[in-house]
């Protein structure tokens, strides 16, 4: 299976899902923050690693709790995930901190505030 291939596309949505859905509903740590989603997933061609990137609303201290939270818990996700889908080979999951979200939101408010500057030197000349 190759990593773009139209199984292994589904593959990803597929753990995604899965992986959301066991985060929200089965992990009881209370180092996780309620608001953490699972932004993509990479599952490699054999099917023996996962990259999981998640993205945690909250303080730096927040999210790093969630992220040694999620790795103290990844055997336990993985075997619900086994349970969840029916494959040959379970893969290893890793959880990378994705902070693509938090780094467009400040980007945003960046822009924003330079328009705001531009529109009000404009009315003053």
């Amino acid at each position: 299976m190759r990593k773009n291939s139209i199984k292994n596309t589904r593959m990803n949505e597929e753990v995604l899902r899965e992986l959301s859905g066991i985060i929200r509903n089965e992990i009881k740590d209370p180092r996780i923050h309620p608001m953490t989603t699972i932004s993509s997933v990479e599952v490699a061609p054999d099917l023996k690693t996962c990259k999981a990137f998640i993205s945690v609303l909250g303080d730096e201290q927040e999210q790093k709790n969630t992220l040694e939270g999620l790795k103290s818990a990844a055997g336990y996700v993985r075997r619900c995930l086994a349970k969840g889908l029916n494959l040959r080979n379970t893969p290893e999951i890793r959880f990378i901190l994705d902070q693509s979200i938090e780094y467009g939101i400040e980007m945003s408010k960046k822009i924003d505030a330079l328009t705001y500057h531009c529109t009000e030197d404009d009315t003053k000349a």
